[in-house]
């Protein structure tokens, strides 16, 4: 635990150690931040963890049991007092090299655990970190193993030069191997985590989680400033930073990180098949309440018009309302692991009632404030490629991967053309178009041009019966063709962009209910009518091998 130690003796009272925060200069008292997972309780800030400390926190009592610890370190390049600094490294931590590598369990799933500390050698990456954690990936590899790796480092190890440097290309194979068998990694990224660590292990994992605060970078500020000159802003490459712009997908408190490694354990359980689902009849059990069968009989049936400006309204139910209604246990990912996370499409992963499945929504915003900061739904290339990366996520494990549309289309500004808006669209539908797991796609709310149809090319696609779908605006399909965009309302009536329209002409297969309206009095009884559907569709897919999903989907769309 990194930080100032003193001793004070209070009058009357025991001895009592304190621990001065390196965070916020604050004397703790050291028994009390133990208590607290070796967490600051004035600021927050996390402590250094030492391997046994992090491995008890971590793992099931008991239950860790070290590997490869009989590898013997070398001096490579016959670098002057090289073995001297390492056997002075063991003997102050007692740790047979910067990481210790295990099998263990957590809350009782079995995992492959690597702990990195920064007490040895900085945790510095040599020939033997990279050959215990390559050896780690090949027997889990071999065993069928999750692997959970907590990452410390200042980089490469200077003294043993290129051989060093050789570390990060065995290691980052080992894991592509690993990946290939369609096995889980997750990397844990905690402070200091940098250099050619960050740039192999650290960041190639199916989820990367990072401590708060943790900083993480290839250069780290030291050596950018002394490199180049440049002066860091505050916060930096530290573990927010990284979460806004896409390389982390969650940042998790120490008091929470043993129950999410859980999580992410149990919803990736190997499995053939989807979950079983009840065999009653599942319209039955999802009936709405009678409240809104009666509002629904009431409602007054729109036209194409108002069913526009129905799709459009700020108080429909958005992506994350849907859910939250019919999903369990959501986890959100962030990050399209390129360049920045898009808060106009949220992705992660959910169950449904026994069957873990990657959830896909675009989310408006519910008030100005809120609208602004999700872009008014319309994402930008990082947000198709966020989805897109969770779509290959759910591929690669076998979920089946469910998307919620409403969006007026994608972002046209002039960064988004910057970063490759027309690219990021057409990889969607490139890759959408062969995922060997079944896709669907439910149109929520608006449904415009590419900027929808890059997240529904699906084995089947569902519509609200108030929203929309349609290739361009009625506005912009007015100014286009008429030169008149003060015809909109003209335009909606003939261009067939409504549920109805679209289900005659085979775009849709299912028209979803809203009972009146989809606003928040309706969204618990559309929610239950989803579930019970979404759940028929997948009973539906059970059999089906991924070919012939993908084969499905192909024609589908070769039929238009």
């Amino acid at each position: 635990m990194a930080g100032i130690f003193k001793r004070r003796t209070t009058v009357g009272q025991a001895e009592q150690e304190t621990i001065v925060c390196p965070s916020c200069g604050r004397e703790l008292n050291k028994k009390k931040v133990e208590q607290n997972r070796y967490v600051c309780y004035e600021c927050g800030n996390h402590f250094r963890l030492r391997t046994k400390k992090r491995i008890r926190l971590v793992a099931d009592e008991g239950s860790f049991t070290p590997w490869f610890e009989e590898l013997e370190s070398a001096n490579p390049l016959d670098f002057p007092e090289y073995e001297e600094k390492v056997q002075a490294a063991k003997e102050k931590t007692g740790l047979h090299e910067a990481v210790t590598i295990g099998r263990c369990n957590i809350y009782g799933e079995d995992a492959v655990l690597g702990v990195c500390d920064a007490r040895f050698l900085m945790s510095s990456m040599g020939h033997v970190v990279g050959e215990k954690i390559a050896r780690a990936m090949e027997r889990a590899t071999e065993l069928k193993l999750p692997v959970i790796l907590f990452c410390c480092s200042g980089g490469a190890r200077m003294q043993e030069g290129i051989v060093s440097l050789m570390q990060m290309a065995k290691t980052s194979a080992a894991i592509r191997r690993h990946s290939d068998a369609g096995l889980l990694y997750v990397p844990v990224l905690t402070d200091p985590t940098t250099g050619g660590v960050t740039a192999s292990f650290a960041m190639l994992g199916d989820i990367i989680l990072a401590e708060p605060g943790a900083l993480i970078g290839f250069a780290g500020p030291r050596v950018i400033e002394q490199t180049i000159g440049q002066k860091l802003p505050e916060g930096f490459q530290r573990a927010e930073f990284q979460l806004e712009h896409g390389f982390v997908d969650a940042i998790v408190a120490r008091r929470d990180l043993k129950m999410t490694l859980y999580n992410i354990l149990h919803l990736h359980h190997r499995t053939e098949g989807f979950a079983a689902f009840d065999p009653l009849r599942m319209d039955d059990h999802y009936e709405p309440t009678e409240i809104m069968k009666e509002r629904a009989t009431k409602a007054k049936p729109l036209g194409a018009w108002e069913k526009v400006k129905a799709a459009r309204r700020m108080d429909r139910c958005g992506a994350e309302d849907y859910i939250a209604g019919i999903f369990d246990d959501f986890m959100e990912l962030h990050g399209d692991r390129l360049f920045r996370d898009d808060p106009a499409v949220m992705g992660g992963i959910a169950w449904l009632d026994g069957q873990p499945v990657t959830v896909i929504g675009v989310n408006k915003g519910k008030d100005l404030k809120d609208c602004m900061r999700h872009n008014y739904g319309m994402p930008s290339p990082e947000g198709y490629r966020k989805a897109l990366r969770l779509m290959k996520q759910a591929e690669k494990f076998g979920r089946p991967v469910i998307t919620f549309v409403n969006t007026s289309g994608a972002f046209c500004g002039m960064e988004a053309e910057e970063r490759g808006q027309g690219e990021a669209i057409a990889r969607n539908l490139y890759e959408m178009a062969a995922l060997r797991v079944p896709v669907l796609c439910i149109m929520i709310g608006e449904g415009g041009s590419g900027g929808a149809l890059a997240l529904a090319v699906g084995n089947e696609v569902w519509m609200l019966e108030n929203a929309t779908y349609c290739v361009l605006s009625p506005e912009g399909f007015a100014s286009i063709l008429w030169k008149d965009g003060k015809r909109a309302k003209e335009a909606s009536g003939i261009m067939k962009i409504t549920a109805a329209d679209l289900k005659q002409l085979g775009v849709i297969e299912e028209i979803i209910p809203e009972y009146g309206a989809a606003d928040e009095r309706a969204c618990a009884s559309i929610s239950r009518y989803l579930k019970g559907r979404m759940k028929a569709f997948l009973k539906r897919q059970e059999k089906k091998s991924g070919e012939e999903l993908a084969r499905e989907r192909y024609e589908r769309f070769r039929a238009f």
